[in-house]
């Protein structure tokens, strides 16, 4: 067995020239044109296999060990966000795009582990599968890829994510985040079309106002989480846009509003969304108007195995102090698309607490200041690369 810690470190200054080479050339959802060309370039440069998927957007590589062993896929996720970039960095996007949720890092952490895995493939049996994802952020490329065969030939028996940042700014850098179950919500999203009859402002009577109406509906929906569903059983409906209208003295014919639902537990997930149509109904239909509502139920909750992660937390703990490993008691209400590599293989998600600070302060994901701190990656391609040789050479 190769010293996994010596190997990564001789690669640590690769993983974050990479990052830096991604971050400056983020892409949206589907269409990852340059950053597909960036990773089969460098996988090519390896030694690696691959194929596409996805319209050529999504990359599956595979790293074939000692024969007789199982598969294991690690999965990163590629696509950026249209955000525009403020963090002042020398290699900061340039394109009105940004890698502001880590993506950059996950990508480049995952070609680290590639690299390190197929140079020491002597040392472990099965296989590696290499998952480069399009569109985690939206509309949800994981899908995709385990319906054009990402997880078959060779058929996948586990899986490994990451994320890097920090979803809690309490948890200390440098920690890993781990949970044995229930880790992140369900997403849906809503959208519905309040059709009614404008009017002058001045003679309301003449009109069936849509704003009226939709007010009604949003201060509803609240009522569903805080008068229906159980005190203790998490759950999250939020209008997040209210359009409409053109002038103050004109009562439009609709209004758009726009939102999302996040659950932990399908039965609670189905129960909200029957909810929200049966409010918007009866009020739509109490004022005379009519409505239009699409309802898309998006990513499921991410449910880590119980078992797998045991064995995870234990490579884990052959590279960074047991103080680091922190589990997390309460799921967050955020989603990932992992979720639909976790339903159909076991496996884990993890936290990688690296956020970086700029001019002394504390940024989210998703903020036009984001930043990870790179002197932490070499950690997180570690801890893969541990657990990936230790549950290939003991299943």
């Amino acid at each position: 067995m190769f010293n996994v810690r010596d190997e990564v470190k001789k690669a640590e200054q690769e993983i974050i020239r990479w990052r830096r080479s991604l971050h400056q050339i983020p892409e949206i959802g589907l269409n990852l044109p340059q950053t597909v060309k960036f990773i089969t370039e460098e996988l090519d440069k390896i030694g690696i296999e691959y194929h596409t998927l996805v319209n050529g957007n999504a990359v599956v590589g595979i790293i074939k060990g000692i024969e007789g062993g199982k598969t294991i896929a690690l999965r990163a996720d590629m696509d950026g966000l249209p955000i525009r970039e403020e963090t002042g960095l020398e290699f900061k996007s340039t394109n009105g795009c940004m890698h502001a949720c880590g993506h950059d890092g996950h990508a480049a952490v995952l070609l680290g582990v590639a690299k390190v895995l197929y140079e020491n493939r002597d040392s472990f049996k099965g296989n590696v599968k290499l998952l480069f994802q399009p569109g985690e952020e939206y509309p949800g490329g994981a899908k995709l890829m385990i319906e054009q065969g990402a997880l078959d030939n060779p058929k996948v028996d586990a899986v490994i994510g990451m994320h890097m940042g920090s979803l809690n700014k309490e948890a200390p850098a440098g920690t890993i985040s781990v949970c044995y179950g229930t880790m992140m919500a369900a997403v849906d999203r809503i959208l519905v079309k309040i059709i009614g009859k404008g009017a002058h402002g001045a003679y309301p009577h003449q009109s069936i106002d849509p704003i009226v109406i939709a007010s009604e509906i949003v201060l509803a929906l609240q009522a569903i989480v805080s008068r229906e569903i159980m005190p203790v059983e998490p759950a999250v409906v939020s209008i997040t846009r209210v359009q409409g209208g053109f002038n103050q003295n004109i009562i439009p014919d609709v209004v758009e509003l726009e939102g999302t639902v996040r659950t932990l537990n399908e039965d609670t997930r189905q129960r909200i969304c029957k909810r929200i149509e049966e409010i918007i109904k009866g009020i739509t239909m109490a004022h005379g108007a009519t409505y239009e509502l699409d309802y898309e139920f998006c990513y499921p909750a991410v449910v880590n195995s119980e078992s797998f992660t045991k064995d995870f937390v234990e490579s884990a703990k052959k590279i960074v102090n047991e103080k680091d490993i922190i589990e997390m008691k309460v799921p967050v209400m955020g989603a990932e698309d992992m979720s639909y590599f976790l339903q159909k293989v076991p496996g884990t998600f993890f936290y990688l607490n690296n956020p970086r600070e700029i001019e002394g302060q504390f940024y989210p994901h998703h903020n036009p200041k984001f930043d990870i701190d790179e002197k932490e990656l070499w950690k997180g391609a570690a801890i893969v690369i541990q657990a990936v040789v230790d549950w290939l050479n003991q299943n």
